[in-house]
């Protein structure tokens, strides 16, 4: 199986994926954002990229459905958000339903939508973290695939404590995105998100193992 990855930005948590060995499972990169420097990224790494700016098209739904158009060419399992700064409707979350993965940074369902990191920071909690989960139409609610956990220290700001996050992030994602892409991860019909351990997880997330709860 393989994967999209969705993208506007840096494209850092591509180039974790790529890194854990993931590159040959990215079947395209999609960015909404021509300057993307995650192309760039997938470039370097010889995946193929399309870039589909959004403020070409009228509306959400004529946006929407030229990623559509593009997808089906491909063959794919998953469609992985990664940076991705652009809310997708119910009608193509519902298309791809259980497809389509996120990563949000902070513990849901604690602090949803923008600036997460900031939110947690400004309201003085001791830990906040990262969640993975399935997109659904509702934001930041569908079914948790894996959380992890950070400290908030006495001598943090905000931008300590996002790259912190980040850094967890560029462990967690990629290790989600091996077992999905693996056919290790299971979701109930009570909503619940099994994910299979196995021993070598303790080597791929090295001493952070205790801190990820999947």
């Amino acid at each position: 199986m393989s994967c999209v990855v969705f993208i506007s930005g840096t494209g850092s948590n591509l180039d974790a994926m790529c890194k854990a060995g993931l590159a040959p499972d990215i079947a395209l990169v999609v960015s909404n954002n021509p300057q993307a420097l995650g192309l760039e990224v997938a470039k370097s790494y010889n995946i193929p990229t399309a870039v589909i700016p959004h403020r070409q098209f009228a509306s959400r739904q004529q946006f929407e459905a030229q990623i559509s158009a593009l997808l089906d060419n491909i063959d794919f399992k998953y469609i992985v958000l990664a940076g991705f700064m652009r809310i997708l409707s119910a009608d193509f979350v519902n298309h791809y339903a259980q497809r389509i993965i996120n990563i949000h940074p902070s513990i849901l369902p604690a602090f949803v939508g923008e600036h997460a990191q900031q939110q947690a920071y400004q309201a003085h909690v001791k830990v906040t973290g990262l969640t993975v989960h399935f997109v659904t139409a509702d934001l930041d609610a569908g079914p948790i695939i894996a959380q992890a956990v950070v400290d908030v220290l006495a001598q943090d700001d905000c931008d300590t404590l996002k790259q912190r996050i980040l850094r967890l992030e560029h462990l967690v994602y990629p290790f989600i995105i091996q077992k999905l892409l693996a056919s290790k991860v299971t979701i109930h019909s009570s909503g619940y998100v099994e994910v299979a351990h196995e021993p070598q997880d303790a080597q791929l997330l090295g001493a952070d193992i205790t801190r990820v709860y999947y």
